[in-house]
């Protein structure tokens, strides 16, 4: 049925959480905001930095949101790589779908050079093609990203599977018109994945192949 998987980064393929949250908060801190609880800052994963720091301060002004950016991907660049975990048993299904001789793509809003080096932290695997938030003009649920690898990768979008952790994902594969699955590593539960047209719903990755791809 499907020729290509596409997948989101961050709670899809990988618990980033760690990371991000010391990002989140050393950002906030240097600019003087309160730092809100840990699950506050963890629902907004999945959202663009600068939709998120509204979120989590009420900021408005995209200069500051702009430095607050900067700041955050300095803070990255120290400490993210090496906060970052594949879950289990997901960079095996990866290889797998490669030597099945399918597509296999990531289109996130985690920068690509970053997720390029998660996977150069592994054993050799590298997906076909990544999208990054550097790369898109428009990012999700604006399926610019998402259009833009289905092009580049030269497939009909009845053949793509878009798989997501995030009702952020779900939407971005309805308006691109590709089917979606969603995961539950991230903070979409199952009954909110509900209210989206998903041709899955499982625990994981991993799980989600297991069951329905053998």
């Amino acid at each position: 049925m499907f020729n290509t998987f596409i997948f989101d980064f961050d709670l899809t393929l990988a618990d980033s959480s760690k990371g991000i949250l010391i990002c989140f908060k050393h950002t906030l801190e240097t600019f003087g905001y309160e730092v809100p609880d840990d699950i506050f800052i963890f629902n907004t994963i999945g959202l663009t930095l600068e939709d998120a720091f509204t979120v989590l301060t009420g900021v408005t002004d995209t200069d500051i949101k702009a430095r607050m950016r900067k700041c955050y991907a300095s803070k990255a660049d120290e400490v993210m790589a090496k906060n970052t975990h594949f879950y289990e048993g997901v960079i095996d299904v990866l290889k797998s779908l490669k030597e099945n001789k399918f597509n296999v793509g990531i289109v996130s809003t985690k920068y690509r050079y970053r997720i390029i080096e998660n996977f150069k932290m592994i054993a050799d695997f590298t997906p076909d093609f990544i999208v990054g938030g550097e790369d898109v003009t428009f990012h999700k649920p604006n399926p610019f990203g998402l259009n833009f690898i289905i092009k580049k990768l030269d497939v009909d979008k009845s053949q793509v599977l878009y798989i997501g952790d995030s009702y952020i994902d779900a939407q971005t594969a309805e308006n691109s018109g590709v089917a979606f699955a969603g995961v539950l590593t991230g903070s979409t539960s199952r009954e909110e994945f509900t209210k989206f047209k998903c041709a899955y719903i499982e625990e994981n990755v991993p799980q989600l192949f297991n069951k329905n791809f053998k």
